[in-house]
């Protein structure tokens, strides 16, 4: 059963740019965090390129987004997470966001929730750009976990 003290996280996945292969340490650190509460992962479920992913969702307890590619090159599925995330954001129910990926497309989503004085937490890899981990309150890079 959940601490009803902890932190109320709102945990969305970029699968486009986060190995699937840290994914059971990625859990294991947020639960360190708070509870969360709403696990939601956004990609192109058809691309075989996120089938470790896949294999996943079920065992996390994820929900799966879809988006599909329909043009080679564009970011629908950053667009999908950073809609779901302002929603989430407004519905005040969580105390903290986690952003997991490794793309700096999401430096001003971290940096719009901090504004609303809720905590974002980061998770990616240590290519990871400078502006997006210094725009959340903490990030945590994969390989060390």
């Amino acid at each position: 059963m959940p601490d009803p003290r902890a932190p109320r996280l709102c945990v969305l996945i970029d699968a486009d740019n986060v190995p699937a292969q840290y994914a059971e340490a990625i859990f294991e650190e947020i639960a360190s965090l708070g509870e969360a509460s709403v696990r939601r992962i956004y990609g192109d479920w058809s691309a075989t390129r996120l089938n470790a992913w896949a294999r996943k969702v079920a065992a996390l307890g994820l929900v799966a987004d879809q988006q599909f590619s329909n043009t080679k090159g564009k970011n629908a599925s950053d667009i999908g997470l950073v809609i779901a995330a302002m929603d989430f954001l407004h519905s005040r129910l969580f105390d903290g966001f986690v952003l997991v990926s490794s793309d700096s497309d999401f430096t001003r989503l971290a940096a719009r929730i901090r504004e609303q004085g809720l905590d974002v937490f980061g998770i990616g890899e240590q290519k990871t750009p400078e502006a997006f981990r210094m725009a959340c309150k903490r990030f945590i890079y994969v390989e060390n976990l």
